[in-house]
């Protein structure tokens, strides 16, 4: 069984190509439908910062061939566009990489609070889907695990930051105080939440919440203050606010030039839109409008920069942590790859045990119950104190333990099943 990733970010790619490699939260069981095309077993991540392909299967090569494909079809790009911003990982690197994205250390904001729960959600539609295997489900347990427990025992979660409150950052260093500020958040889920408190906490007092479902503003401005709107409303709160922060997870651009153009015309304050929705909700030549400055997920870098260095000792503490839970999962990964080379070993030895001992019975004079008990607990004894030195050393020796078990493999002529 080996463990295969293939993923585009925001390390590796401009928002250009992350937002075309994005499955969104309502088509996420129809990319995982289109994924079991190619593969057998896999898990889809996507988030504002990445999308990952995660696949556990018999060939490295042949899953990774699979999982390109899949990307190849559902992004619509060049090979050589997906071969340059592609990454891979094999083996227990997935394993890593995935604890890393779960602790909130891969993400562009260090200590990133809602990609933990993105982890969980992907794994939940996946096992709902019915392609989650033991290896892929223990991986993202296990990454769950090692993502609380950064949280809990570093600083990372004393002061929670995600996107959504750098975009507010932003905003504070592009207009100033944002007291006599009007915000206008598109997008009322988890994202436009953050968005909204953290506003709330730097002194906005003017939150207007717009949302495709009404109930969803309503919701959010009754737990954080503000006022509700449906996108049919867009127009007029765009003509008075000052900040526009767009989340949303929609198919197409909610913002383009005509929409922003008619607003600016009619009047003189600048306005700053700050895009961190993937795909994008704001068209790029909005920017190129008079008094409105744009920014999206790539113009984030700098602030996220920033906050890496002023957290580099919840950094360590972090990366300690991962380090201990990367050891544990190494030795389940390791006794999974021999598990099957035991039990055919030991199911072999009791094959054989079986059948010598009713060939002997059959020789033997009538025998009573306590006599034929005293037999069989003799035999298996016997196998059991055989085959203990071999299992004991396959489980403790686990560094190269796929050379081990192929040795016991060949040398017994075992017929192993493999892992579901």
């Amino acid at each position: 069984m080996q463990l295969n990733l293939v993923g585009i970010n925001y390390q590796a790619a401009p928002v250009a190509i992350l937002e075309k490699a994005a499955v969104r939260a309502g088509k996420l069981e129809e990319a995982l439908s289109l994924l079991g095309s190619y593969v057998a077993h896999g898990i889809i991540l996507s988030t504002c910062n990445r999308t990952e392909v995660y696949t556990a299967g018999d060939s490295i090569r042949q899953a990774e061939e699979a999982s390109l494909d899949f990307l190849k079809a559902h992004l619509d790009i060049s090979d050589a566009d997906l071969h340059w911003y592609a990454y891979r990982f094999r083996g227990e690197a997935v394993a890593e990489h995935l604890f890393r994205v779960a602790g909130g250390l891969d993400s562009m904001v260090v200590g990133e609070f809602e990609v933990l729960g993105q982890v969980k959600k992907a794994l939940d539609i996946a096992e709902k889907a019915k392609k989650v295997n033991l290896p892929l489900r223990h991986i993202f347990q296990s990454a769950i695990r090692a993502g609380r427990r950064v949280r809990e025992q570093t600083g990372i979660s004393k002061k929670p930051l995600s996107v959504s409150s750098v975009a507010v950052d932003l905003a504070a260093r592009v207009v100033g105080k944002l007291g006599g500020c009007k915000l206008l958040v598109i997008g009322a889920g988890e994202a436009g939440r953050l968005v909204a408190k953290a506003a709330k906490e730097r002194g906005v007092k003017q939150i207007v919440v717009a949302s495709r479902t009404p109930e969803r503003a309503s919701a959010l401005t009754i737990m954080l203050g503000g006022q509700p709107i449906g996108m049919d409303n867009l127009a007029e709160e765009l003509a008075t606010c000052n900040i526009v922060v767009t989340c949303a997870d929609a198919p197409h651009r909610l913002l383009d030039t005509r929409r922003v153009g008619a607003v600016m015309r009619n009047r003189s304050e600048p306005m700053v839109i700050i895009d961190i929705a993937v795909p994008r909700n704001v068209a790029p030549a909005v920017a190129e409008i008079d008094n409105v400055v744009l920014y999206n997920i790539d113009d984030l870098t700098q602030i996220a920069d920033q906050n890496r260095q002023q957290r580099e000792e919840e950094i360590e503490q972090a990366e300690a942590i991962i380090s201990a839970e990367m050891a544990r999962f190494v030795i389940w990964w390791r006794t999974l790859e021999v598990r099957p080379v035991i039990s055919a070993l030991m199911g072999k030895a009791e094959k054989i045990r079986r059948s010598q001992l009713n060939r002997t019975l059959k020789k033997l004079p009538p025998l009573t119950d306590e006599e034929k008990y005293c037999l069989e607990m003799m035999t298996r004894s016997i196998t059991c104190q055989i085959l203990q030195d071999p299992v004991k050393y396959l489980k403790t020796n686990l560094k190269g333990n796929e050379d081990y078990a192929e040795i016991i493999n060949r040398l017994f002529h075992l017929e192993t099943e493999k892992e579901k």
